[in-house]
């Protein structure tokens, strides 16, 4: 590897220095799947105020995003499930928090045509409901179609499975739905993995996002990677 290419940085806390006050994240993983643990962690000790975060989902109660919630550090959210924080609701309901519903493929979309270059797309998503309200509506074909702006957000926070001292990366199973757009939007991109490999390790065709996207990268730790509800059977849960 030359001289320079290292994207390694010591750990989460360095990972963050520079997000500032009223900064957007695109922020990674689906449900309690994926998420960049460590560095919302740091972005809780950071004590950065006024965030506007991009992510699937809301986190939960005492985790996740759901940190950052408490501390209300976040003044806008712009997701598509948000039912799993009960903390969510009420600052939503309360007007304290600014609430983006957005459905989940159109979210997928936004971000990664951001990360693409394209500011803008048509969907047919949304159309004759309110997620169309205040939206340009055309129509092709005989149906109309919901103009959705691309996102690009001001970093990108995700966690991946391996990666390297390159930023290339390799997400595992479920993890991998969100984690790379949300990577591809940023104009910094942070990576957490958690196992760093040496450059060359990883198989060319398996990476799944390679370290063009990826500004700062770190090994994280103590991974707690809680689910949201335990199925126990077929029509049981816990």
């Amino acid at each position: 590897m030359k001289k320079g290419m290292s994207k390694l940085v010591s750990g989460s806390d360095e990972a963050v220095k520079d997000v500032f006050d009223g900064a957007t994240l695109t922020i990674g993983g689906f449900g309690l799947c994926g998420i960049p643990e460590n560095t919302i962690a740091a972005l809780v000790r950071k004590g950065v105020m006024g965030l506007t975060c991009v992510s699937n989902n809301a986190g939960v109660d005492g985790f996740g995003i759901g940190l950052l919630l408490e501390k209300r550090q976040v003044k806008k959210m712009i997701s598509s499930y948000v039912g799993e924080n009960k903390l969510f609701e009420q600052l939503v309901l309360s007007g304290e928090l600014q609430l983006d519903l957005t459905p989940q493929g159109t979210l997928a979309e936004r971000m990664r045509a951001g990360g693409a270059g394209i500011p803008a797309f048509f969907t047919a998503t949304g159309a004759g409901t309110l997620v169309a309200e205040g939206k340009e509506i055309r129509e092709f074909d005989g149906r109309k179609y919901v103009m959705e702006r691309a996102i690009v957000s001001d970093f990108g926070i995700v966690k991946a499975w391996k990666g390297d001292a390159m930023g290339n990366l390799v997400f595992r199973k479920t993890s991998r739905n969100f984690n790379p757009l949300a990577a591809m939007a940023g104009k910094v991109t942070i990576a957490e993995v958690e196992e760093l490999v040496p450059v060359g390790a990883l198989e060319p065709d398996q990476i799944h996002l390679p370290g063009v996207y990826i500004h700062r990268i770190f090994q994280g730790e103590k991974y707690e990677k809680r689910i949201e509800k335990k199925v126990l059977g077929q029509g049981a849960r816990a």
